[in-house]
This record gives structure tokens, C-alpha cells and sequence, in this order.
């Protein structure tokens, strides 16, 4: 047993040894999550043409669908589809997500983390979102995007944001 601590210890510790230091990492996470920002705040804005300005025509969005635990769907809608539909949606709606992981690599990006999806007023849903970004002429977009749909009862679990539920 004593042979095995200091493996675990060694494989406990190699991720963070792993990781690019914080002062090379900081900007540019930060270009990613202000790209992820500027998604939700496009969203949220009554100017339906906004969003597509934040993400990329050519991307895929797979929808992970649990509402009904007994019928679970898997959804797949291209970009250019969704925000042809999204000039359809009414005011009103919101998204907030927590980015409990963020990674880059060059013109690669993710962010994942928990969300809450509101519209008039109350959390239709929440899930956990899974944002693939790339870097084209400098700017950021939301290329890919997976996420998990589930009711409103599993939010706290998921660690979701705290909205009118």
C-alpha cells in the first residue's frame, strides 16, 4: 500500500504540472470567455440578428434532450438552421452559464459549465453546455456547441445558475 502513495500522489499532481502557466494563460482565456460573453449577451438582446454575429455559419449545435427521462432525444441542427429560426423567437429570453472550464490551444477553444435557460421570467431549462470556439481574422465565434437539456427540477444538481425557477 505504501508502494502506491507515491503513484497516486504522481498522478494526482499531473495534470496541475501539466497546465500552461497562469501569466500565458490569463489573455488569452480571457478572449475566450469574453467571446462566450458576448454570445449570451447577444442572446439576450431583442435584436435577433445579433447572435450571428457570435457564432459560425458552418457550425453544428447537438442538442442532448432528457426533458422526458423516458424518451431521451439527440438533436443535431446546423448553425446557419438555428439562427434562421432564432429571427423567430420571441423577446424575453436569457441564458446563464457558469464556465467551469475553460481551454485553449492556439485558434481551438472550449468552454463548458453548467446554464439556466429563462424565458418570460422563469428557467424552461438548464443543462450542462459544451462550447467549441475558434479563432478566425482575430476574432472568436462559437463554432460547435453541445448541451444537455434537462427540467427545471434537476438544476441544482447540475450546479446550474440560480434564476426564477
Amino acid at each position: 500500500m505504501k508502494a502506491l502513495l507515491p503513484i497516486t500522489f504522481a498522478l494526482a499532481a499531473a495534470p496541475i504540472a501539466a497546465e500552461t502557466p497562469a501569466s500565458t494563460q490569463a489573455p488569452e482565456h480571457a478572449a475566450v470567455t469574453a467571446a462566450a460573453d458576448a454570445f449570451f449577451d447577444a442572446l439576450r438582446t431583442d435584436d435577433k440578428t445579433a447572435l450571428a454575429l457570435q457564432m459560425d455559419p458552418q457550425g453544428l449545435i447537438t442538442i442532448h434532450n432528457r426533458m422526458d427521462p423516458a424518451a431521451p432525444k439527440i438533436l443535431f441542427v446546423p448553425v446557419a438552421k438555428h439562427l434562421e429560426n432564432w429571427l423567430k423567437t420571441p423577446p424575453g429570453l436569457d441564458e446563464r452559464m457558469v464556465y467551469t472550464t475553460v481551454l485553449v490551444d492556439g485558434d481551438m477553444a472550449q468552454v463548458w459549465g453548467p446554464y439556466s435557460f429563462i424565458a418570460s421570467g422563469k428557467t424552461t431549462h438548464c443543462g450542462i453546455n459544451s462550447m467549441s470556439l475558434v479563432k478566425r481574422e482575430g476574432a472568436r465565434k462559437i463554432a460547435n456547441t453541445s448541451f444537455s437539456m434537462v427540467p427545471p427540477a434537476d438544476c441544482d444538481a447540475l450546479g446550474a445558475p440560480e434564476v426564477a425557477r
